[in-house]
């Protein structure tokens, strides 16, 4: 994945726009990471008018989309507005020849006008979702998560949560490090879930401010020994907590629950192991935590979407690529 194609048009917003830039542009000197082509494309000669009053030509026009590996669309300023005929065309001609397509924000009202989310799994800013399944009911909307979708089409939800899809993308086809020196750049969480809660009730920890945030040293301990057979009794003793007390403020101040959490965490130290060292997929099932090869595999697999040893070999080949 490549050769990125970011989509333009009238009444983008500019913060999804600059994301793609960041995400997937060669500014800044990132060594060891794949040379990114980014293109802007958009309607040809035509002045595009962002959110905010900014404006901006276009590099590309639409046909440039044709020959990209992904394209991303971002998210608009008014998403019931109809879009440009020429613009959802050329979202249907680039899927037809296989090209993978993204949307951020309120980006997926444009994916599902040109019809690409029929019987799909989609998601948007929360706000939004009402709108979207009413609007295109054969679409199947889960406003709840960050980003969903799998190989040719995703959509995100908003502001950060795009953030976190392009990063999820550039993981999916470059592997974890090269996610990980994108979002260090980006001074960026490296990774949150797709599936995780787009906004928790209650953001700020009740020990905020007491310098006691006894759930980061928790979650810092359990990482440091992802062999460790952990269970949500033996995570809530580190904290000094009840098993009760302990899932609750761990879903309100991460949005998910622990041991959904401390998969996730475990699938991305297996992926991090296959990708830097030549241990073997045994020796990385029991030192992240699954035991062996055979119970890493399921979680591996619904995670990242390939088998463990099919992800290193892919992924090694990415790399002499």
């Amino acid at each position: 994945m490549r050769r990125v194609g970011c989509l333009i048009f009238d009444g983008v917003r500019p913060f999804d726009y600059a994301v793609i830039g960041e995400v997937w542009s060669n500014r800044v000197t990132r060594p060891g990471l794949p040379h990114f082509e980014l293109r802007v494309c958009g309607p040809d000669g035509a002045r595009v008018r962002l959110g905010g009053g900014l404006e901006r030509v276009p590099d590309f026009g639409l046909d440039a989309l044709l020959d990209c590996d992904l394209i991303v669309v971002p998210g608009l300023e008014n998403p019931t507005e109809p879009r440009d005929p020429a613009v959802l065309a050329a979202l249907r001609a680039a899927h037809e020849r296989g090209v993978s397509i993204a949307s951020l924000c309120a980006g997926a009202f444009v994916l599902a006008e040109a019809g690409l989310l029929e019987g799909r799994t989609a998601t948007t800013h929360w706000a939004l979702a009402p709108e979207l399944a009413r609007r295109f009911p054969a679409v199947d909307v889960h406003p709840e998560v960050l980003f969903t979708g799998g190989g040719d089409l995703w959509t995100s939800a908003g502001v950060a949560a795009g953030i976190d899809l392009c990063l999820h993308l550039v993981r999916a086809a470059h592997g974890q490090q090269a996610a990980a020196a994108i979002a260090r750049a980006m001074v960026t969480a490296p990774f949150r879930p797709g599936g995780q809660a787009q906004f928790i009730p209650s953001p700020v920890p009740e020990d905020a401010g007491r310098g006691d945030d006894t759930l980061a040293r928790a979650r810092a301990e359990i990482l440091g020994s992802l062999d460790t057979p952990w269970s949500v009794r033996r995570m809530a003793g580190l904290a000094l907590m009840s098993e009760r007390s302990f899932a609750r403020r761990f879903g309100e101040t991460t949005g998910t629950t622990p041991l959904r959490w401390l998969l996730e965490q475990r699938v991305l130290a297996a992926q991090r192991l296959l990708e830097e060292t030549d241990l073997p997929v045994d020796a990385i099932a029991v030192r992240c935590g699954f035991g062996s090869a055979v119970s890493l595999r399921p979680a591996f697999v619904a995670r990242v979407g390939v088998a463990p040893r099919e992800y290193r070999r892919t992924f090694r080949g990415r790399e002499a690529g």
